[in-house]
């Protein structure tokens, strides 16, 4: 089935595959040459897993525009501070945001451009 040159597959569809098993040894030996280690793949995945809630998606779009503590971004998403401070927490850990203290206030911010990057290629991506 095809949509604006698109394919999309239908739920029990099945994919194409090969007619006959047959491996292609020289290309598997190219692939397995630039395949990252085991336990970087799995710190990929897990950055990864970081992007899949919500509301850290909301945090890292306001701290786009500025740092901000976490009263004031409680505030903007309306969700409380205890739930934000859990999310900041999850967020530093993965080192997507860094933070700093200004008296007893502490201001969080994006750790990099790398964040504006991968958030901006999914964006991106989803809106294709």
């Amino acid at each position: 089935m095809k949509s604006d040159g698109k394919q999309k597959i239908e739920e029990g569809e099945l994919l194409p595959s090969c007619e006959f098993m047959h491996i292609h040894d020289e290309l598997l030996e190219k692939v397995r040459g630039i395949m990252p280690e085991e336990e970087t793949l799995y710190d990929l995945a897990e950055l990864y897993k970081v992007f899949g809630d919500t509301t850290r998606i909301k945090i890292l779009y306001a701290l786009f525009e500025s740092e901000m503590c976490v009263c004031d971004i409680a505030g903007l998403l309306g969700i409380s501070i205890s739930a934000i401070s859990h999310q900041l927490r999850i967020l530093k850990q993965a080192r997507l945001v860094r933070f700093r203290r200004e008296g007893k206030t502490v201001f969080y911010s994006l750790s990099d451009d790398h964040v504006r990057s991968i958030l901006g290629q999914g964006m991106e991506h989803i809106t294709e």
